[in-house]
């Protein structure tokens, strides 16, 4: 990407759009995706409404990524295959500033869900914390 161009919500779109089209052909990770997403089109711009508000503080997202990711057959190395490629896109289409702050983003977004999901090696069952209660 020019290192002078905008990062708006413009580019974002970009981001998703070629972003998406990696993940729909990825034989690790784009059956999984294919199965859950019946609207490419509207599915993109969710995604592009939810980075924007991450990322430029829009506040245009609506929605609840836990829920929306709980219903599936998700597994731990989805994510890693789910940020290599989002890592791959980022550099293509971004300078090395808004690339790293992506990447960044993504990173921990991906660690809460798994958290959330109970895929974490550190995750307790159902997301819950087991407190133990020293003994005097």
């Amino acid at each position: 990407m020019n290192p002078a161009a905008t990062f708006d919500e413009a580019a974002i779109a970009t981001l998703v759009d070629h972003f998406y089209e990696k993940v729909r052909r990825d034989p690790q990770i784009g059956p999984v995706f294919n199965a859950a997403v019946h609207d490419w089109d509207e599915h993109k711009q969710l995604l592009t409404s939810f980075w924007a508000s991450v990322a430029l503080r829009t506040g245009s997202y609506r929605g609840n990524p836990m829920a929306a990711h709980r219903p599936h057959p998700i597994r731990a190395e989805h994510f890693d295959r789910w940020l290599a490629l989002w890592s791959e896109t980022c550099d293509e289409e971004l300078d090395e500033v808004h690339a790293g702050r992506m990447l960044e983003y993504a990173q921990r977004i991906g660690r809460s869900l798994k958290y959330g999901l109970g895929l974490h090696p550190q995750a307790q069952p159902f997301g819950v914390p087991i407190v133990s209660v020293a003994k005097p």
